[in-house]
């Protein structure tokens, strides 16, 4: 019969992985529905993720994975809206320059200065940061809008923000669904012969990164802590015993006396056990 833990541990991974991609799911839908305005479309995106988002962390605030999808579809929402912006002030410096050209030609349309320009550049073109990634003010465009431009272009300039961000979203969960082949396919350009790797409980995506570096003919040493009180490196050390990997067990006391030997730490996703370990140290 099939170890009763191993089945849950396995259950409990597919479960962290679903819970991931149902919240993307449920932002782009989220996203999908909300009506933009004409100004500020990204705020009005970025307010309604961030209210779902609140309510999703306070269900339950020790499942990492959903503060981490809301975080990343917010910077998803910046980003899209930085490179229209980006985009819209390439165009209007290349109509200013046209104009120049042109100086019989002109059509009446309003001309940004160069001191507008840079004053927009300034404000958008800023790369978001990990400190500013939830800042309540977005990274918004700040252009002046010209006489022609009307509201025709800022409908179509919004249906565009809202089409960009939900494929944004669409990649952002092909690669949850794929996350661990992905990460198991780079095994072999980080693991080297003769190595010894230390790591942690039980995890997925590190299993399948050292059976994948094991299938390229890689040959190492794995030492595993057992990650007391619930011991999930027990399951994580039979399961590498069982496909052919030099693996030791060894107790959460002696990673001090290893951690000299060791040439890499494989961690998966951090959770509490992982976390409540690090404090240790």
């Amino acid at each position: 019969m099939p170890d009763t833990q191993a089945l849950v541990m396995t259950f409990l991974t597919s479960l962290k992985n679903a819970t991931a991609r149902q919240t993307a799911e449920l932002l782009r839908s989220v996203i999908s529905q909300q009506r933009v305005p004409y100004t500020n479309q990204a705020g009005a995106l970025i307010d309604a993720v961030k209210a779902v988002g609140e309510q999703l962390i306070a269900a339950n605030p020790v499942e990492l994975a959903v503060g981490n999808i809301v975080r990343r579809v917010l910077h998803i929402i910046r980003e899209e809206d930085l490179s229209l912006t980006t985009a819209a002030i390439g165009e209007l410096n290349l109509s200013a320059v046209s104009d120049d050209e042109n100086d019989d030609d002109r059509d009446g349309n309003t001309t940004l200065s160069a001191a507008a320009v840079a004053a927009a550049a300034r404000s958008t073109l800023r790369p978001p940061s990990l400190q500013t990634l939830l800042e309540d003010t977005p990274v918004s465009a700040a252009v002046p809008q010209t006489s022609s431009s009307g509201a025709a272009d800022k409908s179509s300039r919004s249906r565009k923000l809202k089409h960009d961000v939900i494929e944004a979203v669409n990649e952002l969960i092909q690669d949850i669904v794929t996350c661990h082949e992905q990460i198991a396919e780079q095994a072999v350009e980080h693991i080297h012969q003769n190595e010894v790797i230390l790591t942690l409980g039980s995890s997925r995506t590190v299993s399948e990164f050292l059976f994948a570096a094991k299938e390229k003919k890689r040959s190492f040493r794995v030492f595993v802590a057992e990650g007391a009180p619930r011991y999930q490196g027990h399951l994580l050390a039979k399961e590498l015993v069982a496909r052919g990997l030099q693996t030791t067990l060894i107790t959460d006391s002696a990673v001090f006396a290893m951690i000299s030997r060791v040439n890499m730490v494989c961690l998966g996703h951090f959770s509490r056990l992982v976390l409540d370990f690090l404090k240790c140290f």
